[in-house]
């Protein structure tokens, strides 16, 4: 499970760099690239736990 939500947090990641970059999604990126914080954050934590 842990494995998944860091593939999760990396595709979101990559897919807020080409948007953020070409521009054309807008707001959905970075609502996009905050889930994916969000996941990496919470995938550090239980580990940590």
């Amino acid at each position: 499970m842990g494995n998944l939500l860091y593939v999760i947090a990396v595709v979101l990641v990559i897919i807020w760099a080409i948007g953020f970059f070409g521009y054309a999604a807008g707001g959905i990126i970075h609502l996009l690239l905050v889930i994916a914080i969000i996941l990496f954050l919470l995938k550090f934590i239980r580990r940590e736990a």
